[in-house]
């Protein structure tokens, strides 16, 4: 297999595992069996000792000190706001609200890139950006979920934020990802992330009934740890080796088709026409904003 051919590759398994991560996560969380922080905590411990192990295979790189404070903000709108605001969204809402939502990262980052990077927006991107909010506002307003007890609304809230805070964090690594080697990044940002969530997942972790799982949630966390976290990080720098970042960046759109055909497999969502409606807005934005404009001659 050629290294474009394991890119492509890479880069639709982070895509699946994001993807099935949705309905794991959800019934982990809803079954009463690990809190959403506490899932958090789980989720950023282990990833964080299997990067530290992993990074033992690759030569040690110096950070220069200054750059530790950038690591420690990156660490805390990738990681731990990211994570938190994720988890406890995705508790109130379906996997297919909170995949929908997700995609709509690429038209935050334009956004806040025109305004903390001056890139120019261009009258096709802001129409772009128009039709994405809209299709975030019907999914929020009218979105159901066939759970009882969801808070579809405020659940998606939390997901927008957290697409929000992911967005920022992709900013501030602009630089980073360009001086230093992945993992040696990765590592670090983790550990920072890992030290920092203790406060807020300390009480739920603590009253985590380990002898009631299932193999069944056994798995699920397991996926979400090993899976969802560690192969998707360890994996998306492989895919950006040899394809464009925007390129990566498209694949974003196999969330939701696959976190809605395999959350109605196991019968914990469904669709209506206001998830298509939806669906359709927001793909349509974030087509708009990341279509490259046509050079005149």
């Amino acid at each position: 297999m050629n290294s474009r051919k394991f890119a492509i590759f890479a880069a639709f398994m982070v895509q699946l595992l994001y993807g099935l991560n949705y309905t794991f996560a959800k019934v982990v969380i809803n079954e009463n069996f690990v809190k959403p922080f506490a899932l958090v905590f789980l989720r950023i411990s282990g990833a964080t000792i299997l990067f530290w192990i992993l990074g033992l295979f690759f030569r040690k790189e110096k950070i220069e000190t200054r750059d530790y404070f950038t690591f420690l903000l990156a660490a805390i709108f990738g990681v731990v706001v990211n994570m938190l605001l994720f988890l406890k969204g995705l508790e109130l809402t379906s996997p297919i609200h909170a995949a929908v939502i997700v995609t709509i990262t690429p038209i935050i980052i334009l956004v806040l890139s025109s305004f903390m990077l001056s890139e120019k927006i261009t009258k096709l991107k802001i129409l772009g950006v128009f039709l994405g909010f809209c299709g975030g506002i019907l999914l929020t307003l009218l979105g159901k979920s066939t759970r009882v007890g969801d808070n579809v609304p405020l659940g998606n809230l939390f997901v927008f934020l957290n697409a929000i805070s992911y967005s920022i964090y992709i900013i501030i690594i602009k630089k980073l990802t360009a001086k230093y080697h992945p993992f040696t990044f990765i590592k670090w940002l983790f550990l920072f992330g890992l030290v920092m969530v203790i406060p807020f997942a300390y009480t739920e972790t603590t009253e985590i009934q380990w002898h009631t799982f299932t193999p069944y949630i056994w798995f699920s966390i397991a996926f979400v740890v090993v899976g969802a976290t560690f192969a998707t990080y360890v994996l998306n720098p492989l895919a950006l080796r040899s394809l464009k970042a925007s390129t990566v960046g498209v694949f974003i759109y196999l969330q939701p088709v696959i976190a809605g055909v395999f959350a109605i497999i196991m019968g914990i969502d469904a669709v209506n026409p206001v998830k298509i409606i939806a669906m359709f807005l927001i793909f349509s934005g974030v087509y708009l904003v990341t279509k490259k404009p046509k050079v005149s001659n």
